[in-house]
């Protein structure tokens, strides 16, 4: 018997499903559905905060947000409908990791609102001066580059679920940017999320965002401990690829 586990990062080369796929149309129903409340809540965090919907900070961070994620999943859609079911499942199965996912989801939450904040009150513009249209943009193509390494990787582990499990047939994945670190999912979500202050032109918000990355951290540790349980090969494959989410560095 299959033992279940979880597996966001490790994937495997895909060979034919024996599950029946929900209708394309119900599942792309229900993910337009989750992408208009996602861009409502986010509207809503930055700019109530802000007391303004001039913030136009916000409105680019919004489109480099949604836009290519609702192009990519939509290509997912269309090319294999079970990358979308599992990038849209939520439920863990693992103690450790909701206890994680419990704990991070009001984190993320509390340091979104603090761009707004910022914008209103002028926290950053006071104690350091605006920050520059220029550096703005950068973030935001940072910001960006970053959800499209994400995609990438997803492209490449079609089985880089949402939450974390090994399913039947997997193999390990260790091409693509598995050749440089072992979650590169991680790698990329940590690029967007650390630009995303200077994206909204808050400095302050920098030190709160930078607190996220310990989630990161203690989610692939108890993930590699699972999967080299769980997935045969990955200690392996940890032997051959030593960094973990840094190339060169961890």
């Amino acid at each position: 018997m299959a033992k279940a586990s979880v597996q966001p990062e490790t994937g495997a080369d895909i060979g034919p499903s024996t599950e029946r796929a929900r209708p394309k149309v119900g599942l792309g129903l229900k993910l337009a559905i989750r992408f208009a409340t996602g861009v409502v809540v986010g509207a809503a965090i930055l700019f109530v905060p802000a007391g303004t919907l001039r913030f136009w900070q916000g409105w680019a961070l919004l489109g480099v947000y949604f836009v290519p994620m609702s192009v990519a999943f939509l290509y997912f859609l269309m090319r294999d409908s079970q990358i979308v079911e599992r990038r849209m499942e939520r439920k863990e199965t693992v103690g450790v990791q909701k206890l994680l996912i419990g704990l991070a989801m009001p984190a993320f939450v509390a340091v979104l609102l603090l761009p707004g904040f910022d914008y209103r009150w002028g926290w950053s513009r006071n104690l350091f001066g605006r920050v520059p249209t220029w550096l703005t943009l950068v973030s935001l193509a940072l910001v960006l580059s970053g959800f499209l390494f994400v995609f990438w990787v997803i492209n490449v582990n079609r089985f880089a679920a949402r939450t974390i499990r090994v399913e039947a047939g997997q193999t390990v994945i260790s091409t693509g940017p598995y050749r440089w670190v072992r979650h590169p999912m991680y790698s990329g979500s940590v690029v967007l999320w650390m630009f995303t202050p200077l994206a909204l032109a808050s400095y302050v918000a920098l030190p709160a965002f930078a607190l996220l990355i310990p989630f990161y951290v203690i989610r692939l540790l108890n993930e590699e401990k699972v999967l080299q349980q769980e997935l045969s090969g990955y200690a392996e494959y940890c032997l051959r690829t030593r960094n973990r989410l840094v190339p060169f560095v961890w």
